[in-house]
């Protein structure tokens, strides 16, 4: 495996100016040695950080040195072309998703870990599903664990740890959580709602608002949380409250005009594009075909896709 160029364990822990300083020093690494890569940032004649249309990982193999063994493939539907993201280093996801729920909901031991993702369990090669199971065996709960469709029983344990007043961080894919909440409408107090997509053709498509506030009125909490994360990264952002994501430190969304892709700004609407130093065997720099709006803070918002683009099993549309 080719060596990169820093000791990856530094990257959890990066102030804003460490965050920069890397990222140079990872983009001439990548430029140098990354072969889709290298030809983007040729073509693009850019000495400074280009970012990668993200639509490549379909087309191309995007990886520094020997094709890797481990693969995440994403959800998409049927008739969509399927990204493929190439890992080097299972560990460096490992570290970053770990590292990304311990900086926002703490350790996860203190939680029982639920997952409601079944259209990503009824597949092989999903990196939401890898990330969830290492949570579930993480948080080390004898109640922990998948729930593909048996309502009935997700119901028992939701109410049974709502008694015992235990922390739950339930995660799942946003037509499962209707579903459920459909059939099984309830109050709860100690459950993390969390959801992580959209409808996967399943559904008629709603906005972010109109889903969260759905899920409110059945499930009876005050807010619901929400995970940007995609196959083709190896970091998530997360929403805590009214659908404002925050980056960890390894990771940073910016904005490009629609009509000028080069056009990067810190602030303002536009396409998102991402930085994800865990991605240091990929690419780091991806323009993803998503529209949002970053904040002074750093933090973003997603308003929805651009014309164009494909359908990404894991977006909600306008909110």
């Amino acid at each position: 495996m080719l060596q990169p160029p820093l000791d990856t364990s530094k990257l959890w822990k990066l102030t804003p100016n460490e965050f920069w300083e890397t990222s140079k020093i990872i983009f001439n690494w990548q430029a140098a040695h990354n072969p889709v890569y290298k030809q983007w940032v040729e073509l693009n004649k850019s000495s400074s950080i280009a970012f990668l249309p993200i639509s490549f990982f379909k087309t191309q193999d995007v990886f520094i040195g020997e094709k890797p063994v481990n693969l995440f493939e994403s959800s998409g539907t049927t008739q969509d072309v399927k990204s493929n993201h190439w890992v080097q280093d299972l560990s460096l996801y490992e570290a970053s998703f770990l590292k990304g729920f311990e900086l926002f909901y703490g350790n996860p031991t203190d939680y029982c870990v639920i997952g409601l993702l079944p259209s990503y369990l009824e597949r092989k090669h999903s990196s939401l599903v890898y990330m969830v199971d290492k949570l579930i065996k993480a948080s080390c709960h004898t109640q922990s664990g998948f729930y593909l469709d048996d309502f009935t029983k997700l119901n028992e344990v939701l109410q049974d740890l709502e008694k015992q007043k235990q922390k739950v961080w339930f995660i799942g894919v946003s037509f499962a959580l209707i579903d459920f909440a459909v059939a099984f409408p309830q109050q709860i107090n100690s459950t993390i709602v969390l959801e992580t997509g959209g409808m996967k053709g399943r559904k008629e498509e709603l906005t972010r608002n109109e889903l969260h506030q759905f899920l409110k009125e059945h499930l009876g909490t005050s807010t619901i949380h929400s995970e940007y994360g995609m196959t083709e990264l190896l970091s998530q952002a997360y929403a805590i409250k009214q659908g404002v994501f925050k980056c960890p430190p390894w990771m940073k969304v910016m904005v490009a005009e629609e009509e000028d892709p080069t056009s990067i700004k810190e602030t303002g609407r536009g396409v998102l594009h991402i930085i994800d130093l865990a991605n240091i065997y990929s690419c780091c720099f991806i323009a993803t075909e998503d529209i949002g709006e970053v904040f002074e803070d750093g933090s973003f918002t997603v308003l929805g896709r651009l014309d164009a683009s494909a359908r990404r099993g894991c977006s909600l549309l306008v909110v």
